[in-house]
């Protein structure tokens, strides 16, 4: 099998971050960032004016430990969590890296994703604009710049793959609160099928698999994962009315604010079936149809959800440590992880997997291999820029 897999995906190896100067240099942009002001929101490789651009949307996360119960009433919509929460929290953090100022090079999820929007806008030789969700660089701050910048077209992606109500929904709501009629805007719902997606992640994946299966001697099964999210948002679905509308009657201030019965944010009403889980099992389906050629079969993969939350009510699943249970009953020695939901590092990465996962594995007598995340992926940035040419929603 390992000599099956030689020769491809070669690309998966590279590295587009550019000598050690340029490294320096992103350090020195995030070193001591403390608001939107101080952060890049905008990568360009002209310096001219320019009417039409580019805006990636992406979740966010805080700076600091001290920041984390801020960053969390964000993420819940205004809810403020539990201090037990904060501080578990706080110690998952810590244990990839989080303190109590801000890291030179800054936390994982905001190093990376400042640096796909650079190499994004070196790869289209256009403006490229970015905005967090749930911390800096803020959608507003970046929507805020766009309008100073004389942008009067902009069209839009969520670097999360697969479209979910409680996320690109949320993404695509707190937009166009601060656009309004600014700019028109043309939204890319989701891209969860795009073949340079699989292609990129498989680029990452083989090479592991090969060790794993060459060192155990055996055909090591891949466990792909996505993100849970609440059981509530997938039952109830995803509005009826046209994606960029707002129902009849409804507020703008209802979908995705605060609520308490079930602990969790209330995301609008709904006929349609919310296409996250559908989605996110296709792109591993996809991910493994590109490694058939070098041996991979239906009998070798698996898929479950990560990183459960702590709000009332279930999630989604099979989990993580449920789906490892049953492979070690069925004498499983090892397994080869990989998450197809995150386009690169972060806590549920660092933590979750190489920390949290690896130790229960480890309890079970299993090996747990992880595929290197996306990162500086060239064939990532090519696959964004794909996915900028789809058909997009006017808003």
């Amino acid at each position: 099998m390992g000599e099956k897999l030689q020769g491809i995906g070669e690309k998966g190896r590279e590295s587009v971050i550019g000598d050690r100067g340029e490294k320096q240099q992103q350090q020195q942009i995030l070193r001591g960032a403390k608001d939107d002001q101080e952060m890049p929101l905008s990568f360009s490789p002209v310096s001219d004016p320019v009417s039409s651009a580019v805006l990636l949307l992406a979740h966010g996360t805080p700076d600091k430990l001290s920041e984390m119960a801020e960053y969390l009433q964000k993420v819940t919509g205004g809810r403020p969590m539990p201090q037990e929460v904060v501080e578990e929290l706080q110690r998952r953090y810590a244990a990839i890296g989080l303190g109590e100022e801000p890291t030179p090079e800054g936390p994982p999820l905001t190093r990376w994703t400042l640096l796909q929007a650079r190499l994004l806008g070196e790869f289209l030789g256009q403006r490229v604009y970015l905005g967090m969700r749930n911390w800096r660089p803020t959608i507003a701050a970046a929507v805020a710049q766009m309008k100073a910048d004389g942008v009067r077209h902009a069209r839009v992606l969520c670097l999360a793959p697969q479209n979910s109500r409680t996320s690109t929904g949320l993404y695509r709501r707190d937009l166009m609160a601060e656009v309004g009629d600014s700019f028109s805007v043309d939204f890319i719902p989701g891209w969860a099928d795009e073949p340079l997606l699989a292609q990129a992640f498989a680029e990452r994946l083989w090479p592991v698999w090969a060790e794993a299966c060459a060192i155990t001697g055996t055909r090591v099964p891949i466990l792909f994962t996505a993100h849970a999210v609440p059981c509530r948002t997938i039952m109830s679905g995803t509005p009826a009315a046209h994606p960029g509308a707002r129902p009849e009657g409804q507020h703008e201030a209802h979908p995705g604010a605060a609520v308490h019965g079930g602990g969790m944010q209330d995301y609008g009403s709904a006929q349609r079936p919310d296409p996250y889980p559908v989605e996110c099992k296709e792109t591993a389906m996809a991910i493994a149809a590109a490694l058939r050629p070098v041996g991979l079969t239906d009998a070798d993969w698996f898929f479950a959800f990560q990183s459960q939350g702590v709000a009332g009510g279930p999630w989604i699943g099979p989990t993580v440590p449920d789906t490892l249970q049953a492979l070690a009953d069925s004498g499983y020695k090892g397994v080869v992880l990989q998450p197809v939901g995150f386009l690169c590092d972060h806590v549920e990465i660092l933590y979750d997997i190489d920390i949290d996962f690896k130790q229960q594995a480890a309890n079970l007598g299993l090996r747990l291999w992880r595929a290197e995340s996306l990162n500086d992926s060239p064939t990532l940035i090519r696959a964004i820029g794909a996915a900028l040419e789809r058909p997009a929603m006017r808003l």
